[in-house]
């Protein structure tokens, strides 16, 4: 009986003697691989089509108004960085619910994350890795639009030098009403995918919890036309609200209408609709102050969930 020979190889295993990043290195990967993954890099063609709709609905609007300011020139009043910000909060929340939980959702339904903590790697670390790179997708993709108007206002105007002299204090408005779009539209959708391990499942409540809440606001803002009437602040007649005064506070419940309620107070202008004339009657740190009370609580639910799951 023919016995099987065996053979040695001297692979020459060697003992790393490389730089050790440690953790930092960790937080990096976690942070880029996030990034990788909503722009659907390293993935197939289907997975591009989501960021690139994202990108496409985020510069859409702000194309249109530079546009729109390069041919009406000063015959009518020109959209500005306010009015956009209004318009894509609203399709960047319902992207970002189809997009952001491929950032978490897989990981936990392949488990994945107990691999990632065999590195020197905390939850937190992973969490704050993975908010930080939606956060950044979403800031640069705010901010290019917003770039993209200007640039549309300035060349439009009939003195470009003038209007940019006239209108310099709409940048820091800019940057400071785009970070508070992009810190809500991240937070947002990243809790609610922290309690399902099912991408279709978080899209589909994130965007339910944003209809429902806007139709529940106008319900509770709305009034009957043939009701009582009285004064606005601006001296206008409306009808009165079907919740009496309490319908300033009911206005708060539209989430999609949060940032923007901050956004219009930094812009110095005023929203349309009942609900933004509703709540310009409560005072100016209420609003901010829910705006502020429900970001953070978004992103301690998202912490707390993680810490709390077995890895």
């Amino acid at each position: 009986m023919t016995q099987p020979a065996g053979e040695l190889y001297d692979l020459g295993y060697q003992h790393y003697r490389g730089p050790r990043e440690g953790r930092m290195r960790a937080r990096k990967a976690v942070f880029v691989d996030g990034f990788r993954t909503t722009l659907g890099l390293g993935h197939g063609p289907l997975a591009k089509v989501w960021p690139i709709l994202l990108f496409g609905s985020a510069m859409a609007p702000a194309v249109i108004m530079a546009i729109v300011a390069s041919q009406v020139g000063d015959l009518l009043d020109l959209p500005d960085h306010a009015d956009y910000y209004q318009t894509v909060s609203i399709i960047l929340i319902i992207f970002a619910a189809i997009i952001a939980p491929e950032l978490l959702c897989p990981d936990r339904r392949n488990g994945v994350i107990s691999l990632y903590l065999v590195r020197p790697l905390t939850i937190t670390d992973y969490v704050v890795g993975r908010w930080m790179a939606f956060f950044t997708i979403t800031l640069l993709l705010v901010y290019s639009g917003q770039i993209v108007l200007l640039a549309g206002l300035i060349l439009s105007a009939s003195e470009p030098l003038d209007y940019l002299r006239d209108n310099w204090l709409d940048i820091p408005r800019i940057l400071g009403a785009g970070l508070l779009v992009a810190i809500f539209i991240t937070s947002l959708p990243l809790a609610v995918s922290a309690f399902t391990d099912r991408r279709a499942y978080a899209a589909a409540f994130v965007i339910g919890l944003f209809i429902i809440s806007s139709a529940a606001a106008g319900i509770l803002t709305g009034c009957d036309e043939g009701g009582d009437r009285r004064r606005s602040a601006d001296g206008t007649s409306r009808c009165e609200p079907l919740t009496g005064d309490s319908a300033k506070w009911f206005g708060l419940v539209a989430l999609g209408q949060v940032p923007t309620n901050v956004n219009d107070m930094i812009f110095g202008v005023e929203g349309e609709g009942e609900g933004p004339d509703l709540i310009r009657e409560l005072p100016r740190i209420v609003p901010i102050g829910w705006y502020v009370v429900l970001t953070s609580g978004m992103a301690f639910v998202l912490w707390w969930r993680y810490k709390r799951l077995s890895v």
